[in-house]
């Protein structure tokens, strides 16, 4: 069997399956595909990617403007995330403020970032923190200091994602707690560049011991040291005995 003729590539077996399911002109005997079409195909991919990622961004956006979090003393009235940020945990993971029960979110999560313009960002710190403490009706104790990460890297694939776990921890992971006698507490996971030259440590954010997390500066410690956010994802919490005054959630 011959060279490809010009203009047109020779694909793998996987490759031609893919390829020709998306072409619109597809291969005579199934083992040549015009450069033209993998052209077009990339392009209707790219261009649903580029939906959805919107689709995405919308859904967060009203989500925290119905929740009266955008605009917010950490959140600005102009955000727009440029990065998606995901959390996960053992049987849930939260968006867009969905619920979690006290025991959804015993353990530590997985927390990881991605974005379709990398940039130049080197660096990112992470915040868990509570608005809504001790009770959305009294948050004396906003914001509750849950997670502190700093130092986290952007992967080396200069794909610009990164895994939170990769940093460097200021305040270890406390499992939220609200009571079930309170409503439900709005859960904050913001992801921040970091500027050129930063540098924090434990004193900068305070202790680890339960009353030292309450009433976290964070609106100060991230105008202090020069953070941008760039990505954002929240969710609501309860306890596990809470049922919003009916027999059934």
């Amino acid at each position: 069997m011959g060279p490809p003729r010009r203009g047109i590539i020779r694909l793998s077996t996987n490759q031609h399956l893919w390829a020709s399911n998306n072409a619109t002109n597809k291969p005579e005997h199934g083992e040549y595909l015009n450069v033209a079409d993998l052209q077009n195909v990339s392009s209707r991919k790219l261009s649903t990617i580029s939906t959805n990622s919107k689709m995405a961004t919308t859904n967060l956006i009203d989500s925290l403007k119905s929740a009266s979090l955008l605009p917010s003393a950490i959140i600005p009235a102009n955000f727009t995330p440029t990065y998606d940020l995901s959390v996960s945990f053992p049987s849930k993971s939260p968006s867009n403020g969905s619920l979690v029960r006290v025991s959804d979110v015993k353990e530590k999560p997985t927390v990881t970032f991605s974005t379709s313009n990398p940039g130049s960002a080197q660096s990112f710190t992470f915040l868990l923190i509570d608005p809504d403490a001790p009770t959305p009706d009294d948050p004396k104790f906003a914001y509750w200091r849950h997670w502190v990460v700093v130092n986290v890297p952007a992967s080396t694939s200069g794909d610009g994602s990164g895994d939170v776990k990769d940093g460097e921890t200021l305040t270890e992971y406390l499992a939220p707690g609200p009571k079930d006698e309170s409503g439900p507490h709005r859960y904050l996971f913001l992801l921040y560049k970091e500027p050129q030259g930063f540098s924090v440590d434990k004193g900068d954010v305070g202790g680890e011991e339960f009353v030292d997390r309450r009433s976290f500066g964070a609106k100060e410690f991230v105008e202090k040291h020069g953070l941008e956010l760039v990505g954002l994802q929240w969710m609501r919490g309860v306890g596990d005995g809470w049922n919003d005054g009916k027999d059934e959630l």
